[in-house]
């Protein structure tokens, strides 16, 4: 696969505006020009071919990660999960399929940022609900949809619209709007930090129009991480099993004090175990991941 290190890398010291004004000069392909370099990857492992097609797409990997800003973690970052994901789309897309590369790869984009925040950011535990996750990853979408932009506590209808939108609660909607609220960011400011851009943050959200392919590819891939999960947990024993699932998957944990008088042992060995058995369950989600292409090697 092309080299990761040969594409355009954003930084803190580059600064995004720079960035985002490097990549603007490669060009966009034609459907024609585009699956003759597919063809070329697939058939023949062009390297070259390959570059191009993730060079042309960067754009979309940046707006994209863009979409996912203000989650208390280096924008330059998100971004460089974006292109991972990217590559990983190049690198598994097939021309013969009949939709383009953009289609296939806002895919590979999201479900590549989505593991990078989930991995780095403990406000959304492992046992957090398929719904409150989607809460998580929409909520600003949500407000935006519906101009609840101002800060602080949302106003009672604007909960009760978005608990109806996301099938969730209109607790969970205040909780995690609160929890958010210290690191939303201005739809209006200016991307970049030279202050010299005239791009806003708002230009580079995420598209909401939904195509059915990149549709039944979600559906699918969390189905597929779901199933993982139940896997991974066989690698733990009953202890670590009852222990992470009290301290980690639940909506209220259990304190270590309820569990060392469980299992008459002090709070640092419940402690230990379960961070031991987190590790466990994390080594075996990425074993599984790559065994089905999901992540990338390492």
């Amino acid at each position: 696969m092309t080299s990761y290190a040969n594409l355009p890398a954003p930084s803190p010291e580059q600064g995004l505006n720079r960035y985002l004004q490097e990549i603007r000069k490669f060009p966009l392909l034609e459907p024609e020009e585009e699956y003759m370099l597919a063809k070329r990857w697939v058939d023949h492992q062009d390297a070259g071919a390959a570059h191009k097609m993730v060079t042309s797409h960067l754009r979309l990997a940046a707006k994209i990660a863009m979409g996912y800003r203000g989650y208390g973690l280096p924008q330059a970052e998100v971004v460089s999960e974006a292109n991972v994901g990217l590559m990983q789309a190049v690198k598994r897309f097939d021309p013969e399929r009949g939709f383009r590369l953009a289609t296939y790869a806002m895919w590979w984009i999201r479900a590549s940022i989505q593991e990078y925040i989930l991995r780095s950011w403990s406000l959304v535990k492992l046992g957090t609900t398929s719904a409150q996750k989607k809460l998580f990853f929409n909520l600003r979408k949500a407000k935006s949809k519906i101009g609840a932009l101002e800060e602080g506590d949302l106003r009672p209808e604007n909960v009760a619209r978005i608990a109806h939108d996301l099938n969730v609660t209109e607790d969970e909607v205040i909780d995690m709007n609160r929890r958010l609220a210290g690191s939303d960011a201005s739809l209006n400011a200016s991307v970049g930090s030279d202050g010299e851009s005239t791009s806003q943050w708002q230009d580079w959200l995420e598209d909401e129009d939904a195509d059915q392919a990149s549709a039944y590819a979600e559906n699918e891939e969390l189905a597929a991480r779901r199933a993982m999960l139940l896997r991974a947990m066989d690698t733990l024993n009953e202890r670590e099993k009852h222990i992470l699932i009290q301290r980690r998957l639940q909506d209220e944990p259990v304190t270590l004090e309820q569990l060392s008088e469980e299992y008459d042992v002090s709070r640092e060995r419940i402690r230990q175990i379960e961070v031991r058995a987190f590790e466990k369950l994390q080594a075996r989600m990425r074993e599984l991941a790559r065994e089905k292409g999901m992540l990338t090697p390492a």
